[in-house]
This record gives structure tokens, C-alpha cells and sequence, in this order.
């Protein structure tokens, strides 16, 4: 019943813009933390940003000031704004959601739910 949807992927040159959209569905209990992560072709899973009840933010030094998440409670979303996008930003995107944070905000051990995942391709 637990579904996290995520949306807004896609092929973008360098240098361009894209927003990513989380949907959350069927929670019976309450979530402190969200985030987002990426995946490259090859490589492990990367912590990009959070965001926690208390609107706190945190943010992966490689997408600080290019990247920007945001909630809206009551549409029960989480956003991803991506600026400035560079071919190294190329991987599948997901979204978590953590009941609560054990292992810290940057690892993947610390969220309970993931979405399916989005691709986003940044041409040169």
C-alpha cells in the first residue's frame, strides 16, 4: 500500500533544468525525512539532498546550489530542483522516505521506503 511515485525525468542538455515530483501514497504512520538519491551506471547509490519534518535541508557537496528540494504537505510531494545540470548528473533518480533517521541522513540505511525511480540524461 506504500507507494512512492516519482516523475518529471528526462533527456536535457548541459547546462538546463528539470524538476523532479515524489508522490507518497498509503502511509499509516508518520515520516520524519525525505530524500533523494541517484544512481549511475557502475556506481553505488549517491545521498544528494533531505529534507526533514522541521523543513531542515540538508545537501551532497556535489549538488549544493545547483539543486534544491522542497515539500508540500498537504499534496503529501517532494520536489527536486535541478539547475545547472552537468553530463555527470546523468543516472536513475529515487526518492525515500524514512521513518526514522538511524544511520544519518546520507546513507541509504537510514530510509525505510524508495520509489521506482526516474532516469534523467544530461547530453553535452
Amino acid at each position: 500500500q506504500v507507494q512512492l511515485v516519482e516523475s518529471g525525468g528526462g533527456l536535457v542538455q548541459a547546462g538546463g533544468s528539470l524538476r523532479l515530483s515524489c508522490a507518497a501514497s498509503g502511509f499509516t504512520f508518520s515520516i520524519n525525512t525525505m530524500g533523494w538519491f541517484r544512481q549511475a551506471p557502475g556506481k553505488e547509490r549517491e545521498f544528494l539532498t533531505a529534507i526533514n519534518s522541521n523543513r531542515a535541508t540538508y545537501y551532497a557537496d556535489s549538488v549544493k546550489g545547483r539543486f534544491t528540494i522542497s515539500g508540500d504537505n498537504a499534496k503529501k510531494t517532494v520536489y527536486l530542483q535541478m539547475n545547472s545540470l552537468k553530463p555527470d548528473d546523468t543516472a536513475v533518480y529515487y526518492c525515500a522516505a524514512a521513518r526514522t533517521v538511524t544511520w544519518g541522513y546520507e546513507s541509504s540505511r537510514s530510509y525505510d521506503y524508495w520509489g521506482q525511480g526516474t532516469q534523467v540524461t544530461v547530453s553535452s
